[in-house]
């Protein structure tokens, strides 16, 4: 069975794509796993979710000689002229729970039909041997809530409520988000091309 590398070390995104590949003909390598791999961090320099996750996938994947998964992800609101964007991982520096809380006292005063936003995902799909890079992007809209809801406080799910769903991310299990969101949705059409293009 062939490896694949989860090139990412968010304790938070881990478990999504696990559980959204379960199944897959490969054997999922944790990054945190491969002993070529520590200390090493891609420099993320591009100008778009695809760029980044294109950097991450191929500099991750050509280090530890594996087929090699990275996503970058992110929101955009309307009501910022759609940033943070591709900086959302460092909109404010320390927790998850700073990031949201930042996000919302920047937007205390806009209005709930005015709070428009979306979820946006980019995976890459990194073969080393073939030198071959596949890449795909989902987007789902939704809104920024006035205050956290859910449990799950990962990234800006306690905030971001899907409209499809009426859910937050925060208040969804791990297979409503396979359904609804925005890495879910991209994993799933991820899952098809590795599948079809590299097993």
């Amino acid at each position: 069975m062939r490896e694949l590398l989860i090139a990412t070390r968010n304790e938070g995104k881990m478990p999504e794509i696990r559980h959204a590949l379960e199944g897959v003909p490969f054997k999922i390598i944790d990054i945190n796993d491969v002993p070529a791999l520590l200390g090493f961090e891609p420099h993320e320099h591009g100008a778009t979710y695809e760029e980044n996750a294109t950097i991450k996938a191929r500099e991750y994947g050509t280090k530890a000689h594996m087929l090699t998964l990275a996503d970058d992800s992110g929101i955009e609101v309307e009501a910022l002229q759609g940033k943070p964007g591709i900086g959302s991982a460092r909109y404010a520096l320390g927790t998850d729970a700073d990031r949201n809380m930042k996000l919302l006292a920047v937007m205390k005063d806009v209005p709930h039909e005015k709070r428009g936003a979306q979820f946006v995902c980019a995976i890459a799909i990194y073969d080393p041997e073939r030198d071959d890079v596949r890449t795909l992007e989902e987007r789902v809209s939704g809104r920024v809530t006035q205050e956290p809801r859910g449990a799950r406080p990962f990234g800006y799910d306690p905030i971001f409520l899907y409209d499809a769903a009426g859910k937050t991310g925060g208040e969804m299990t791990l297979e409503e988000k396979d359904k609804w969101s925005h890495r879910g949705r991209a994993l799933e059409k991820a899952r098809e091309i590795l599948v079809a293009d590299f097993t």
